[in-house]
């Protein structure tokens, strides 16, 4: 519910909410060996190319609604370089620069047709997996009751213009705690925000019945 509107909104297409869940399994504060982030596995060089705020207060690739703005920049990106969406895909796994490599090295411009390392090979087939699986669940024998399903909890949004100088506080000021803080705003790194230039930032904070 947080990823589909903003592909549709991008115009990509609606499968590639399968490569956030081939790169993390939809785990927010997924990290790589090599240091990538969040749901899109961002480094934080590539990150703050397409605009993402990293520091040691806020990251941004932690932030579900704007690393899917910039995922979704990167993949027009190269999906306007190289008119292909499973090239696309595949630069986004191997990078841009290593698929254009290739792509010159073996005088070929289609992704089934072109040799790259193991990873980046298997890639697009990995995310059609998951799209098959979860689509058809009971095709392959997983059978979740509704019951055991997440369900999404409502949230409203706090704009934030200057500093907090201690969440704990915070959340308790606004009916929650500093766990449920962090679990809806991961992106906040931090117990305080500086926030020294007065940048907005938009806080969720969770809608409970308790």
């Amino acid at each position: 519910p947080l990823i589909e509107p903003i592909l549709k909104e991008k115009g990509i297409p609606d499968d590639f909410k399968y490569l956030a869940l081939a790169e993390s399994g939809l785990n927010p504060r997924a990290i790589s060996p090599a240091g990538a982030v969040g749901f899109w596995q961002f480094l934080d060089v590539t990150a703050k190319e397409y605009g993402l705020e990293v520091n040691k207060e806020v990251d941004e690739r932690y932030n579900v609604e704007k690393s899917t703005y910039a995922f979704c920049a990167f993949l027009r990106e190269s999906y306007n370089k190289y008119k292909s969406w499973t090239l696309a895909a595949a630069s986004y796994n191997g990078g841009i620069t290593r698929v254009q490599k290739q792509i010159d090295r073996q005088k070929m411009h289609n992704y089934y047709d072109l040799l790259f390392v193991d990873e980046t090979q298997r890639y697009v087939f990995r995310i059609t997996a998951l799209k098959l699986i979860l689509e058809n669940p009971e095709q392959y024998n997983f059978v979740v009751g509704d019951n055991e399903k997440y369900q999404v909890i409502k949230t409203r949004e706090l704009e934030i213009k200057g500093s907090i100088n201690n969440f704990a506080d915070f959340a308790i000021e606004n009916g929650i705690n500093y766990k449920l803080l962090k679990d809806f705003n991961p992106w906040l790194r931090d117990d305080k925000l500086t926030n020294a230039t007065g940048k907005k930032y938009k806080i969720k904070i969770p809608v409970l019945n308790w």
